[in-house]
């Protein structure tokens, strides 16, 4: 694939939409909220891969998809500061502080509504929570990439995972039969 990419083969773009693009969608949603955006987001995400391909260096069975998502999420964090929507990870004076919730069982939530629970998040929250939880981020990591201090990055994800919980909480209530 990366061979035929490099060398402009007629089909490889496309092949490679067909491969890694659902996936590459979904993983730009998980920071981006509105629909419109997220299209510009993985056009440009898509336009970065194609035109770095050459930068790519081959290190084993999924290293092209590897990589192809640290350029969707790298875009989608370039596009969130750009836009600088709600400014990325302040505090969100409009939520009050929640008490600690415990984690709430989630065995009967579909994947569908996790994901559209987390897209619910305020930017901050739901930025710091995809960082940490699905990009392996540290704190120290994920504040160099937003420019806050690491001890803002733990506590957004505290509130993120709060927030959540309330959410998973409310949603498995909303499912459940009246008595």
């Amino acid at each position: 694939m990366v061979k035929r990419l490099r060398n402009g083969e007629n089909g490889a773009m496309h092949d490679f939409y067909s491969l890694y693009g659902g996936y590459l969608t979904a993983v730009c949603s998980r920071y981006i909220a509105d629909e419109e955006d997220l299209k510009d987001v993985f056009q440009d995400a898509l336009i970065s891969i194609f035109t770095h391909i050459g930068d790519f260096e081959y290190r084993g069975a999924g290293s092209l998809k590897a990589w192809s998502v640290r350029i969707a999420v790298n875009q989608s964090l370039k596009f969130l500061r750009a836009k600088k929507q709600h400014e990325l990870a302040r505090l969100e004076w409009d939520i009050a502080d929640e008490p600690e919730e415990d984690d709430p069982p989630v065995g009967d939530v579909p994947p569908e509504a996790i994901h559209r629970l987390v897209s619910e998040l305020p930017t901050g929250y739901r930025t710091v929570f995809n960082l940490f939880v699905f990009e392996n981020k540290s704190h120290h990591e994920i504040a160099s990439l937003l420019g806050i201090k690491a001890d803002t990055s733990a506590s957004q994800l505290h509130r993120a995972k709060n927030l959540l919980a309330k959410k998973i909480r409310q949603y498995n209530n909303s499912k459940q039969p009246p008595r």
